[in-house]
């Protein structure tokens, strides 16, 4: 007997790219459209002249796109970015530009936020794209002073599915390693990586979402786990409880990390579909604005496989079915990372899973 199609999605893989002022973000584009191998990508920037792109690399220009000589593309935002990435993908389909991905570098100010809403939002988008990852690059020399004084940095870290950290080589290893354990504490799901120069190993950038047709469940339960080392032998060891994400004895944050809570939560058995929509529709309809992310396997009773979600606020991407997820293991996952709302809030909401919703609903945890 043949063995079933592996699913396929032919929409173009978006990956963001984002960063506060001077974190690095031009430097690391430089080295990815540099490269001599990978794919080809066109790269979405604000304005060719803010972007600092190098010139040894551009081989011919127009009014609207520079081509690179790796083939690769770069065009800015012409009006608004879904235009501006309507009219690429017309040109790929007509066949007169190539590119296989795109990269949309974010300005230093701007929150990951409103960008993936355009890509869910957006009719056409969302049936021609979907969204890779969030690459947040965070500067080691100035990047605790930008935390401290800059709301922004800290949502963007808050967001990302990879963190780079930079400039590491211009401050002292305990420095740079100070500053990589309070990013961990900001995003502790997030993969964090060292670049030299903007570089990173080949492939670092792309595939970094587990919200994919073709993601296996290593990948995605790698979406979903905490990075601590202390937790890398059984990372959801709390089955059926709540799984904390800072130390116990990190009594003292930052004001700005003060305001960003995460929590996550394992169940072990199924969960009622009612419950889960409630869960979901309260959270969105009290605390929608700051929902920075949500996204989880889930298990729903009657339904043999699990699903895999992600959120931005009140907007959700197509929920996607594990088709190769392990006998077994029935148990849902979900992580949420919100602004502004205490971490105790974050657990009594979870908790209403866990307690399969109260049946009194009146008393909400928010």
């Amino acid at each position: 007997m043949s063995q079933p199609a592996s699913p396929t999605d032919t929409r173009l893989p978006v990956t963001l790219l984002t960063g506060f002022l001077g974190a690095g973000k031009t430097t690391l584009l430089n080295a990815v459209l540099g490269a001599t191998k990978g794919p080809k990508i066109a790269v979405i920037v604000n304005e060719f002249g803010e972007a600092g792109l190098d010139h040894d690399l551009i081989e011919a220009v127009d009014e609207e796109i520079v081509l690179m000589q790796s083939g690769c593309l770069c065009c800015s935002v012409r009006g608004d970015l879904a235009r501006t990435m309507a009219d690429l993908i017309d040109r790929r389909q007509n066949g007169d530009i190539s590119f296989e991905r795109v990269i949309i570098e974010t300005t230093g100010l701007a929150e990951p936020g409103s960008i993936l809403q355009t890509l869910l939002v957006d009719p056409y988008l969302a049936r021609n794209v979907r969204m890779d990852g969030v690459v947040t690059v965070a500067d080691a020399a100035t990047g605790q002073d930008t935390l401290d004084r800059q709301f922004e940095a800290v949502s963007q870290i808050a967001m990302a599915d990879l963190l780079v950290l930079s400039k590491t080589d211009l401050v002292p290893a305990a420095t740079a390693k100070a500053f990589e354990t309070r990013l961990s504490a900001l995003n502790p799901t997030a993969r964090i990586l060292r670049a030299s120069r903007g570089e990173l190993p080949n492939g670092a950038l792309w595939e970094l979402s587990g919200l994919r047709v073709t993601a296996t469940p290593e990948q995605t339960l790698g979406w979903l786990t905490p990075r601590d080392p202390a937790r890398a032998a059984d990372p959801f060891n709390n089955l059926s409880g709540l799984a904390p994400t800072r130390s116990a004895a990190d009594l003292t944050l930052p004001p700005h990390d003060a305001r960003i809570g995460t929590a996550s939560i394992v169940l072990d058995d199924p969960i009622p579909p009612v419950a889960f929509d409630m869960w979901l529709d309260t959270l969105i309809a009290l605390r929608g604005p700051d929902i920075l992310r949500v996204k989880g396997i889930v298990f729903l009773e009657g339904i043999e496989k699990p699903f895999v979600f992600h959120g931005v606020q009140h907007v959700f991407d197509p929920p996607v079915p594990m088709r190769n997820w392990p006998g077994g293991d029935r148990r849902s996952r979900i992580v949420v990372i919100a602004r502004d709302i205490t971490r105790p809030e974050l657990v009594r909401s979870l908790d209403m899973l866990r307690a399969r919703l109260p049946e009194n609903t009146n008393a909400l945890p928010f």
